[in-house]
C-alpha cells in the first residue's frame, strides 16, 4: 500500500526545504481575515478580493507591505517558461501513396465462398470524396504481384465509444451546416471484393484466381495503370469497340494518353471463335440510347481492317444485313454532320472506325399500297418482293394466322400438290384459285389425306394473309443474294413503311430465313451467302422471336435456335436489338454470349438478361447511353459509358 507521506516531496517546490507553505506569512495573514470573515460584509470581501488578485506594482501584496523587492511577476513568467512543452509535428514523415490501408479489426480472410470473405480497408479523411462504390483498387503483396479488387460497400463507423442517438447530439447536428463535419471523428471503412491477382511473367501482366490473402496494414490505392485494369477484368486488347469503362456512370480515368480505358469484345480466333458469331443482344427502353448504341457497334464490324477466316484459308469482310423497323439504319451511309474535328481525332487515335459506310444499300421491301419515302439518308434503294415459290420451303409464310398440330400437315399436302403442277412460277393468287376448286377438296376427303372441314380452315387462314406481299413489281429476294450479301456491305431493310405488323413480319422472316439456311445448308441455293461471314441484325427482335404455341411460331423458333448454336462454325452472327427482352423464346436467349443492356425500368425485363446482382440494380437509374456488358466469355462484368457522339449520322 502506498504510503501518503511520499507525497511529501512534491510540496513546495520552490522552496528546499518542503516547509514554504507553512511558513510564508502571506498565508497566516489570509488565515487571520478567514478567522474575521464571520464579522464582515459583502463589500469587504469583495475589497479583499479585488486586492488579492490584483499583486501591486510596488511590492505590497495582499494589501500587505512587504521589504523584499517586486519578483512576483517574474517569478510568474520564470514558472510559466519552465512548463513551455516542445512541439513536435505529428504528421508522417513522407509521400502518402493510395487512399488508405488494410483493417483487421474485423477480421481479414479470402475464401472460395465469396460469402466468408472479408476485406476491408479504412479510408483516410482527405481521400473519401472521390470513393465510389465500383471503384476498382490495386493491393500489393510483399514481392510484385498485386490483388485486383473493388469497392462493393462503404459504412461510417465510430471512432470513439459515443452514444449519438441522443437528443442533445441530434439537435446539435440540425444546427451545423454540412460542412462542419469532422471526417477525422469517424472511421470510414470500405468492403472489397477481390477479383484476381495480377503478377508478372516474363515481363507480361497475367492474372489468376485469387489465392491468397493481403497483409494487415497494406496499401489499398486507386487502380490507375490501364494495363492493370484491363488485365485484372479480363478486358482484352484488342477487338469490337463497345464503350468506356465507367464507374457509377463516370469514366475511370487513368494517367495515360487516352486517360479512358477502352472496352473491346474479342474479335480474332486466338482464344477461340470471335464472340460475334456467338451472338450479341442489345436491351434498352425507349430512349435508352439502343439505336444510337447498335450503329456505333455494328459500324464497327464493317470496318476494312476486320476481317474472319474460312474454312478455305480465304480472309474476307463480314457482311451486316440489318432488319429496321424503325428506318433509321439506312442512315449508317451519311456522315454525322454534329461530329466536330476534334472528336474525330479522338476517335482515330482509339482505333474507332467512324463516318458514314459508302456501301450501304436499303433494300426495300414492295407491297401493294404502301410507298418507301427513303428521304432521311443518301443510300441507295432498291426494291424487292418475295415470290410465292419462297413457301414451299417456308410453308407457314402463307399461314395467315394460327394453324394447329392436324391443319399444318394439310398446308403442306396442299403446297406441294400446288408446286407439282405449277413450279416454281405458280403465284399466291394462281393458289387461292387452286383451292376454290371443289373437286380438289371432295377428294382428298374422301382419299382420308384432308378432312374437309380441316381443308375449310387451311383456306380461310391463307387467305388472311396480307394483300399485296407475294409476287409484286420488283425483282424476287431470292435473285438478289449478291445484292443482299456484300462482304464488308451493309444492307438494311426497312419496314417501317408497310401497311401491317403482319406484313412485317412476313418480310423480316422470309429473307432472315433466306439467309440462315443457305448458311446452314449443305447444298446452299446461294454460294455468295454460305461462303460469306455475316451479322444479321434484328431490331425489334421480341415481336419475331417470341415464344408462341402455334405451329408456325416454333418453326420460326425452331430455325433462328439452329443458326444460333451453329453460328460460330458457319460464320454467322444474330444481333438482336429489343427492349422486351423477356419475350425473346428461350431456345434463342441461352445462345447469346454477350449482353449489353441500357436502361430498362421493367423489372421483368431486368431480370430476364440475367446480369449479376450489382449491375442489374444500377439498370433503372442509367443515364442515356450508359450500358452493362456481360460476356462472360470475355471479360468481367462491367458497366460502360458509350460514345456520346454517334459516328454515323442518327436522327433527323
Amino acid at each position: 500500500m502506498t504510503d501518503l507521506g511520499d507525497f511529501n516531496d512534491f510540496v513546495g517546490d520552490d522552496d528546499p526545504s518542503g516547509d514554504a507553505d507553512r511558513d510564508d506569512p502571506t498565508e497566516s495573514a489570509a488565515s487571520d481575515d478567514e478567522g474575521d470573515s464571520a464579522g464582515t460584509n459583502d463589500g469587504d470581501r469583495t475589497d479583499r478580493a479585488d486586492r488579492t488578485d490584483n499583486p501591486r506594482s510596488d511590492g505590497r501584496t495582499n494589501g500587505i507591505a512587504t521589504d523584499d523587492p517586486p519578483v512576483a511577476a517574474e517569478t510568474e513568467r520564470e514558472t510559466t517558461d519552465e512548463l513551455q512543452f516542445t512541439e513536435y509535428d505529428a504528421e508522417p514523415v513522407g509521400t502518402e501513396d493510395g487512399i488508405g490501408s488494410i483493417a483487421v479489426s474485423q477480421g481479414l480472410r479470402v475464401a472460395e465462398d465469396g460469402d466468408r470473405t472479408k476485406l476491408r480497408a479504412y479510408v483516410t479523411a482527405g481521400n473519401r470524396e472521390r470513393v465510389r462504390l465500383g471503384k476498382y483498387l490495386v493491393v500489393p503483396y510483399p514481392g510484385d504481384e498485386l490483388l485486383f479488387c473493388r469497392i462493393v460497400g462503404l459504412e461510417y463507423a465510430q471512432e470513439f465509444q459515443t452514444d449519438d442517438a441522443t437528443e442533445i447530439h441530434a439537435r446539435r447536428a440540425m444546427r451545423r451546416s454540412p460542412d462542419e463535419f469532422a471526417e477525422r471523428d469517424y472511421k470510414f471503412m470500405a468492403e472489397l471484393e477481390p477479383i484476381a491477382v495480377l503478377f508478372s511473367d516474363r515481363g507480361d501482366l497475367k492474372r489468376r484466381m485469387v489465392d491468397r490473402v493481403p497483409k494487415p496494414g497494406a496499401t489499398v490505392g486507386e487502380a490507375d495503370d490501364a494495363t492493370q485494369i484491363k488485365t485484372g477484368l479480363k478486358i482484352p486488347e484488342d477487338g469490337v469497340f463497345l464503350g468506356h469503362l465507367s464507374v457509377g456512370g463516370e469514366k475511370v480515368r487513368t494517367a495515360a494518353q487516352p486517360p479512358t480505358i477502352d472496352y473491346r469484345l474479342k474479335d480474332d480466333y486466338t482464344d477461340g471463335d470471335p464472340l460475334v458469331f456467338r451472338h450479341t443482344l442489345v436491351a434498352g427502353g425507349t430512349g435508352s440510347g439502343k439505336t444510337h448504341g447498335s450503329k456505333n457497334i455494328l459500324r464497327q464490324y464493317l470496318s476494312p481492317e476486320r476481317t474472319y477466316e474460312m474454312d478455305d484459308g480465304r480472309e474476307v469482310q463480314a457482311a451486316v444485313v440489318q432488319f429496321d423497323p424503325q428506318d433509321e439504319y439506312a442512315q449508317m451511309h451519311d456522315d454525322n454532320p454534329d461530329m466536330d474535328a476534334e472528336t474525330a481525332r479522338r476517335y482515330d487515335r482509339e482505333g474507332i472506325a467512324y463516318g458514314g459506310h459508302d456501301d450501304t444499300v436499303a433494300l426495300v421491301p414492295k407491297m401493294a399500297g404502301s410507298s418507301y419515302p427513303g428521304s432521311n439518308h443518301r443510300a441507295e434503294q432498291l426494291a424487292f418482293t418475295i415470290p410465292f415459290s419462297m413457301a414451299r420451303d417456308l410453308p407457314w409464310l402463307v399461314a395467315g394466322s394460327s394453324l394447329n398440330d392436324n391443319q399444318y400437315p394439310a398446308l403442306l399436302e396442299l403446297l406441294n400438290r400446288f408446286f407439282r403442277s405449277y413450279g416454281d412460277s405458280g403465284t399466291y393468287e394462281e393458289f387461292l384459285t387452286f383451292l376454290d376448286d371443289p373437286a380438289l377438296k371432295e377428294e382428298l376427303d374422301e382419299s382420308g389425306r384432308v378432312h374437309e372441314a380441316t381443308f375449310d380452315a387451311v383456306k380461310r387462314r391463307v387467305r388472311g394473309v396480307p394483300n399485296g406481299v407475294f409476287d409484286q413489281d420488283a425483282r424476287p429476294i431470292t435473285d438478289l443474294d449478291h445484292e443482299l450479301v456484300r462482304p464488308g456491305g451493309l444492307t438494311v431493310v426497312p419496314t417501317y413503311h408497310l401497311s401491317s405488323s403482319r406484313a412485317k413480319e412476313l418480310f423480316v422472316l422470309a429473307v432472315s430465313a433466306m439467309l440462315i439456311d443457305d448458311k446452314l445448308s449443305n447444298d446452299p441455293a446461294s454460294d455468295r451467302i454460305k461462303e460469306t461471314p455475316l451479322v444479321l441484325g434484328m431490331d425489334e427482335a421480341h415481336n419475331f422471336l417470341t415464344d408462341a404455341d402455334t405451329v408456325q411460331a416454333r418453326k420460326v423458333i425452331q430455325k433462328f435456335t439452329e443458326a444460333a448454336k451453329q453460328g460460330r462454325k458457319e460464320r454467322l452472327g444474330l444481333f438482336l436489338i429489343t427492349q422486351d427482352p423477356q419475350d425473346i423464346d428461350d431456345s434463342v436467349f441461352k445462345q447469346v454470349n454477350t449482353k449489353v443492356v441500357l436502361n430498362l425500368g421493367d423489372e421483368d425485363a431486368i431480370k430476364s438478361v440475367n446480369i449479376p446482382p450489382n449491375l442489374e440494380d444500377k439498370v433503372p437509374y442509367m443515364e442515356k447511353g450508359q450500358m452493362v456488358v456481360y460476356s462472360p466469355d470475355n471479360s468481367e462484368p462491367v458497366e460502360l459509358k458509350g460514345l456520346s457522339t454517334c459516328v454515323t449520322r442518327h436522327g433527323d
